[in-house]
Parts: C-alpha cells; structure tokens; sequence
C-alpha cells in the first residue's frame, strides 16, 4: 500500500497518504534540510508519527528511533518541533531533533475530552469482551459479550488512561463498564490475560 521505507521502517503506513512527499526524488545522502513544523500525530505503539512543516512542504516522517537517539520517549499531537530531515526516495523523514516544544502539546491527559468522550462510574465487575470494531482514527470502537447483548463504547483516551494502543477486531479484553449518556461504556479496560480475571460467565 504506497511506499514503503526500508531498513527499521518497514511500518511505512500512511506515508502514501502524502503523494507529493515522493516528489523530490533521489537520496541527498546527509544532505539535511532544517524543518519547522508541529506534530501532527504520533503512535508509539507502531513507533513512528509525522510532522506538519510550517512551510506547506509534504509531512515528515518522524520515527520514533530518532526520538529516542535525542533523548525523547515520545512525541505528543501539537508539539512545536525542528528537526534536520533527509530527503528519502518516500519523503522527507526526520534525521535529528534539534528541539521540541511541548508547551503546546496536547498531553493525553490533558487533551480536552472529545464531545463522545466522558469519564463513566464502572458499575460491572470485570468481564472478558471481544472486540466488534475499533477505528483509531476516529477514536472509539465497539466491545460485545456476545449475540443479543448490547454493544459497549469504548474511547481511545480510555484506552490510553490505561496503556493500550490500538484494539484488532475479534481481539478479546478485560473491561469494567458504565452507563455513558448513550448507553453502556467502558470505564477501565486491560490487556487479556490481565490479572486473575473471571471467565466471562
């Protein structure tokens, strides 16, 4: 799907989403060009993000390899960051951070709860739920305990609160859920396998 990096990016995911960051084509060896921009997503569970330029130039792949070369675990939705970035045969990617600038980040937990997002009273012990779907990009998904049970809304900031990343349908977890304002949602949620978990029944 697109291009695809090679070497330790081989999760070249996304980078497709940029046709025009395959523009400028050849390798400039270390040829860097200093960029300016904003961070305009990082997952480090896949372990790479990219970055906005000030400039209007295609997105930068920031990996998370350079990151932590520089002395950062992570790079947080907002932040303020220039970076020297070598022109790669897919695109722009980030070779060294110069310096970021976190005040402008949005901190998971200081992100401002999106509209479908409030924090709910688990009222449910915990119980194993498969995952119906999940869409990171838009930021929720469904669990189910099974056929004829209602489904149950899950957000990405409480799958963040407690460490997840990403759920793969038909991937099973432990949850404790609530009555949201819209119907049942999880209120704390754990990797399979998670302490001394019931069976569903």
């Amino acid at each position: 799907m697109g291009a695809k990096f090679t070497g330790d990016h081989e999760t070249g995911e996304g980078v497709s989403d940029h046709p025009d960051a395959a523009a400028s084509s050849g390798d400039a060896g270390l040829d860097t060009i200093e960029v300016t921009g904003a961070i305009k997503w990082f997952d480090a569970g896949k372990g790479f993000g990219f970055i906005v330029p000030d400039n209007g130039m295609a997105d930068v792949l920031l990996h998370v390899t350079c990151l932590r070369r520089d002395g950062y675990q992570t790079a947080y939705e907002g932040a303020r960051i220039v970076v020297e970035a070598l022109n790669r045969p897919g695109g722009l990617q980030a070779f060294r951070v110069l310096s970021m600038d976190e005040s402008t980040a949005r901190h998971p937990a200081q992100m401002p709860a999106p509209r479908t997002h409030v924090v709910v009273e688990a009222t449910s012990g915990m119980v194993r739920l498969e995952v119906k779907w999940f869409n990171r990009i838009r930021g929720f998904g469904f669990l189910s305990e099974g056929d004829g049970s209602p489904d149950i809304f899950v957000h990405m900031e409480t799958l963040r609160r407690f460490g997840i990343t990403e759920l793969r349908p038909g991937q099973y977890v432990l949850v404790r859920y609530g009555n949201g304002p819209k119907g049942l949602m999880v209120a704390e949620i754990r990797p399979d396998g998670w302490g001394d978990a019931p069976s569903s029944h």
